[in-house]
């Protein structure tokens, strides 16, 4: 990591920058390939499957022997660490539920708000260098939870042509009943435009390389929603001299390992809690199996040594962290402090992984800045808000003044009267 003693924080924005990837050929492919879906539908997403996950086995979607197969090949501790996942992420989702609550905002005008679950969602799961089932944990509980009629899940199968036996394992969970084996760019415009074999999708969940993040960004324009805007992933530590040094290089590390492009950071105001994390890293990093990527994300990652924990969360609010870590000797506090992440955890003991898979909260989170402007997947990603109001003949008596005149203030004769033609009807 690049050590930078005591920063200027004029100069945040060029010493917090993220590695920039440059995302036009991406861009001008997935395209390339999402006109060609639409225009083709199934042969479409055939051919870039093939070409793109290898020889396609002979059902796209999940059938049921492999369904039946899935639970029987996972070995038992697995299993039961995903079923403690799932009761843990469903209790924390299921607080999120709304209790609809009627307001009269003046006698005889009511207002309330309803949560109405999104119909059609898909959800996708990358394969890649790991199989993500933590990830359709994630996506799944809440969509179970809001209620969503139709779910629909994407994932590129491993070789062999099959889906990773824990995906199906943890989407049975989730009440999931269709799967279909279909990565990248292919997956994506299956499920924003719809085709004979995979269904239209009103909106798009789920993490993915650059082409996968391109796709989204462009079917977001003209298709479906999306959950966020998603990139490397990425966590930001703020520790203080009580610090536990082994404690912060596994947070790192374990942060590192994801791949080359990730990023990490490290904020304190004591220097030699800096050099002792230094050396922790040089201790842990030759055992860890992804040594390679992490060293390369590590690369493009810096500590920041800074005159007091009060600058140092100046620096963490100005990143704008994914993930936050404080191992501070008051953690509360600094919490209370904390203006822009997508998930904040407190004290030594609460590492980054554990939120990753099995705390409760989602790990599908805003990356590359956007923690200033967006939350975290949750309950509300899965619901839209109908707000209803009703008027008894008092009530618009007491705001027909206020309407008309608003309307016609705004040069709306038509609104106006709208109201008034109620008010001269006898009826």
């Amino acid at each position: 990591m690049q050590l930078l003693r005591f920063p200027d924080f004029s100069q945040a924005d060029t010493i917090l920058a993220r590695p920039q990837e440059d995302m036009s050929a991406c861009r001008a492919q997935a395209a390339d390939m999402l006109a060609a879906i639409r225009k083709e539908g199934d042969a479409a997403v055939l051919r870039f499957a093939e070409q793109f996950d290898g020889p396609l086995s002979e059902y796209v979607e999940v059938q049921a022997p492999e369904w039946l197969a899935a639970e029987s090949e996972i070995p038992p501790a697995l299993k039961t660490a995903i079923r403690q996942a799932y009761r843990n992420i469903r209790t924390f989702h299921a607080a999120q539920q709304d209790t609809m609550q009627v307001v009269e905002t003046m006698p005889g005008v009511r207002c309330w708000r309803k949560s109405v679950p999104i119909g059609r969602v898909g959800l996708y799961i990358p394969g890649g260098t790991a199989p993500l089932f933590s990830t359709v944990l994630m996506l799944g509980v809440p969509a179970q939870l809001a209620g969503c009629s139709e779910v629909i899940l994407c994932t590129p199968p491993q070789t062999g042509g099959r889906v990773h036996p824990a995906v199906l394992f943890a989407a049975g969970l989730c009440g999931i009943r269709r799967v279909f084996k279909l990565g990248g760019v292919q997956a994506i415009g299956a499920m924003a435009y719809g085709t004979d074999t995979v269904p239209r999708v009103w909106k798009i969940f789920g993490p993915g390389n650059s082409w996968v993040t391109a796709a989204k960004q462009l079917v977001s324009l003209d298709a479906v929603a999306i959950d966020l805007p998603a990139g490397p992933s990425e966590v930001a530590v703020l520790a203080d001299g009580a610090a536990n040094p082994q404690f912060i290089a596994a947070d790192l590390i374990s942060q590192a390992e994801h791949g080359k492009d990730s990023q990490v950071l490290l904020v304190c105001d004591d220097e030699g809690l800096l050099k002792a994390v230094q050396q922790a890293l040089v201790q842990q990093l030759p055992a860890l199996p992804r040594r390679d990527l992490a060293e390369a994300a590590l690369q493009n990652s810096r500590a920041l040594l800074v005159g007091s924990l009060d600058e140092g969360m100046a620096w963490i609010n100005a990143y704008a962290p994914e993930h936050l870590i404080l191992q501070v000797a008051d953690p509360a506090f600094w919490a209370d402090r904390v203006v822009n992440a997508g998930s904040v955890f407190l004290g030594g003991f609460t590492p980054e992984s554990a939120g990753d898979y099995a705390s409760g909260t989602n790990h599908t989170l805003p990356t590359g800045g956007y923690a200033r402007m967006y939350g975290g997947v949750s309950l509300d990603s899965f619901v839209k808000k109908i707000s209803y109001q009703e008027i008894s003949q008092e009530g618009l008596e007491g705001l027909e003044p206020t309407v008309t005149t608003l309307a016609r203030a705004e040069g709306l004769e038509g609104h106006a009267r709208a109201v008034e033609v109620r008010m001269m009807n006898d009826e």
